[in-house]
């Protein structure tokens, strides 16, 4: 028998179920489903209350959250050292741009980490990769505080932007884990926040330069809370790697046990009684705290790691994957490098002449920001779910993109007046009014795009996540490597204004082609060669 508050628990039922194309799904309810917005719950989760999608809301949120910090603090220990460029520089005898690499190459590290540390975390858990990688980023953090080198301090950075690279991947798998499609668009956002804000560590790093411990202060900060959030991490993050039994399995083995019950020639009433007793000790119990706390013994055996790793390149052939890797290569090429190595360097120097230690204060424009989005962050749920109402409780993925139109037009308008003030010495209202406008449309783009990608591919989220970590950094890594020598060569104005806009725009402006056309070209990709290797080397099953 069940422990009484397992047995008195309610589970969620739902009938939700994905059509013959990836990303239309039917929501329609029967009696007995759990909503919401009105609509059957998908994933279906199973009648196990140890499935990630049948814990507590509170439980998901401290994952979640965990997660999150996790990547802001990664993000912020890897482009706050942006506003030491001209220190390294000085420091260490090279040039500046040379000293930008010390960012670029760690941004690098950042996303091919994943090709590893996903393939690990779906082979041996998501817990065990997550509490590894956090001891190994605190590890790089404080050997950073202690080199001497430009190679050493290079090797650190390298060792703790590859570690932490799992945070780019982990709170995403954990949304399609643990969360249902009508709550992605909001948890997506929550982590997207939280990935966005990271982007302000110049802000803390350049004050740090007052405290007495030049620039090794703020690792020493960096490591100090990555400790907290291990201890933390081992006592909220439980494993949500779960592997729910197709429904023709449940059907079947309820038909056996109803035949069964005939033939031993029970009354109805009897039969009912039987059916809810064999039912309620079905169900498995809640495993225990100190069983959650387990990190080791998870082992997926049919998991092929290095296939999987081969097999994530062909999710460079998937549209809507390519088109979330571009979007955040390009935002993260721009936010996070092109605006912090710039800034630093107009700032510091006349007419502006601003002191070292401010020169990290663009990051105030971009928490500007990201915190004009926050309010829209349910917008693409609460679309989504309005046209699935209208469209007889058939969900398309494409039903999100809506809330996206506003802004194609707000980060290239951005780019332009960022550009200009640079190329003209206006004033520094203009950089911080042009590097908060991309940020406010860079948000809409990051979260949304990403949720229409899980929404349009449910299968094998991790194999498309190592592609999706490889593609936006490598982006965003080739457009920082000689950023500062094309600024300085073709002026802010060509580059800025020009090069960059134009290219933000091209790429915003997909929207309007995946909104139009995007069902269909999920109709062809569900055809091609590429959907039958996907279809037969599915292990995550979205629904039981």
């Amino acid at each position: 028998m069940n422990p009484p508050e397992n047995r008195g628990r309610h589970l969620v039922h739902s009938h939700a179920k994905e059509g013959d194309i990836p990303g239309t799904v039917d929501l329609s309810t029967r009696e007995g489903d759990d909503t919401g917005y009105g609509q059957a719950l998908y994933p279906v989760p199973a009648e196990d209350p140890n499935d990630p999608l049948q814990w507590s809301s509170a439980r998901k949120s401290l994952i979640l959250l965990v997660c999150s910090v996790y990547s802001f603090l990664s993000n912020s220990a890897l482009l706050g050292p942006a506003v030491y460029i001209g220190i390294y520089a000085e420091e260490f005898g090279v040039s500046p741009n040379t000293a930008s690499n010390l960012i670029s190459y760690a941004n690098l590290a950042f996303g091919f980490g994943s090709l590893l540390l996903v393939p690990a975390y779906h082979k041996f858990g998501r817990r065990p990769v997550m509490l590894a990688s956090l001891v190994v980023y605190c590890a790089g953090l404080i050997a950073c505080s202690q080199v001497t080198t430009y190679g050493g301090l290079m090797a650190a950075r390298v060792v703790h932007g590859f570690a932490s690279s799992v945070c780019e991947a982990l709170p995403v798998q954990l949304v399609n884990d643990i969360f249902f499609l009508h709550e992605r668009g909001k948890r997506l956002g929550y982590y997207t926040v939280c990935l966005c804000i990271g982007s302000t560590g110049p802000l803390y790093a350049g004050y740090m330069l007052a405290g007495g411990y030049s620039w090794r202060l703020f690792f020493y900060v960096e490591f100090a809370f990555g400790c907290a959030l291990l201890v933390l991490a081992f006592f909220v993050v439980e494993e949500t790697l779960y592997h729910r039994k197709p429904r023709d399995e449940s059907a079947v083995h309820e038909s056996s046990s109803s035949q069964q019950d005939k033939k031993n020639s029970i009354s109805n009433a009897a039969i009912e009684d039987v059916s809810a007793t064999t039912n309620a000790d079905a169900i498995p119990p809640r495993k225990t705290f100190l069983q959650t706390l387990k990190f080791w013994g998870v082992y997926d055996r049919d998991t092929e790691f290095f296939l999987m790793i081969a097999r994530s390149f062909t999710y460079f052939l998937v549209p809507h994957v390519l088109w979330v890797i571009t979007t955040y290569g390009i935002y993260i090429g721009l936010g996070a490098l092109t605006f912090n190595y710039t800034f630093p360097l107009k700032i510091t120097a006349p007419p502006y002449s601003w002191s070292q230690t401010s020169s990290g204060l663009i990051a105030v424009a971009s928490l500007l920001g990201y915190l004009l989005a926050i309010p829209f962050t349910t917008s693409s749920d609460r679309l989504a779910a309005r046209l699935t109402r209208r469209n007889n409780s058939i969900r398309e993925a494409e039903m999100r993109l809506g809330v996206m139109l506003p802004v194609v037009l707000i980060a290239p308008a951005g780019l332009i007046v960022y550009g200009l003030a640079a190329e003209r010495n206006l004033h520094w209202v203009a950089y911080f009014a042009g590097v908060a406008m991309n940020n406010f449309a860079a948000y809409f783009f990051f979260t949304f795009t990403l949720a229409y990608a899980i929404d349009s591919h449910t299968a094998n989220v991790s194999e498309m996540l190592i592609a999706m970590n490889l593609g936006k950094q490598a982006i965003s890594f080739g457009m920082g490597l000689d950023l500062l020598q094309w600024v300085l060569q073709h002026g802010y104005a060509v580059m800025i204004a020009g090069v960059f806009c134009a290219v933000v725009f091209v790429n915003n402006l997909a929207v309007v082609v995946f909104m139009l056309w995007g069902k269909k070209i999920r109709r062809f990709m569900a055809t091609t060669w590429l959907a039958r290797v996907h279809r037969a080397s599915v292990k995550e099953v979205a629904t039981h």
